[in-house]
């Protein structure tokens, strides 16, 4: 585990009496109030903390606590970023609660963060091996990337039409899950739920119709 969120973040740990709910919090931090900042490590930090452990633990034999230092440091960056539009994107009048929001922001940054790790490049040596590369596209990667697509397509065929709506917008155009959300109307823990939902059953099916008893058979 980490140290304790006093020692782990951005701001000392004191106590803002002013800010006694988290609407009142909430307007702080965009008002730029340092106090606000500070009360929202003493209340949240053990629950960032805590949501990022809960996904990189998982994935112990490429994550560190370096790398989940890094990912609690990206998370707070993104709420700053962009003149706090994360932050101004909370809408509690969804039925939200802010722990919750936060919660689920730091296990998305968090699967984002390990998303990066498997896109890295192996960082091996290689100059033997380079004199052999063909750039010309593999004809077994392309065989199976069709499959797949015909296999995903075919799947989606059977989707609500909001549902095949949402995978355009999201695996189709790479749209910002704001941008989803604000788009088709719902909150963006529904996006992210509908994402994983629309995921994993693509993910099965494919599993299911690329499996080696099935291609044995």
């Amino acid at each position: 585990m980490m140290n304790a969120p006093r020692e782990s973040g951005f701001f000392p740990c004191i106590a803002a009496d002013r800010f006694e709910t988290d609407d009142d919090l909430v307007a702080g931090m965009l008002a730029n109030d340092a106090g606000a900042w500070r009360e929202f490590q003493s209340r949240y930090d053990r629950l960032i903390i805590r949501c990022i452990t809960k996904v990189t633990r998982r994935f112990a034999s490429i994550v560190s606590q370096d790398d989940v230092r890094e990912v609690y440091a990206t998370l707070y960056v993104s709420l700053l970023a962009n003149d706090m539009h994360k932050l101004r994107s909370f809408d509690p009048e969804r039925g939200n609660r802010f722990s919750s929001w936060i919660g689920l922001l730091a296990i998305n940054a968090a699967y984002d963060y390990l998303r990066s790790l498997k896109r890295e490049p192996q960082k091996e040596c290689i100059t033997e091996a380079m004199e052999l590369v063909c750039h010309l596209p593999d004809p077994f990667e392309l065989t199976s990337e069709h499959e797949r697509a015909t296999i995903a397509q075919q799947t989606l065929e059977d989707f609500s039409e909001k549902d095949r709506a949402f995978a355009a917008l999201y695996f189709g155009e790479g749209m910002d899950p704001q941008a989803i959300a604000d788009k088709m109307n719902i909150s963006v823990k529904t996006v992210y739920s509908k994402k994983h939902k629309i995921q994993s059953r693509l993910e099965s099916v494919l599993a299911a119709r690329t499996s080696p008893r099935r291609i044995a058979a």
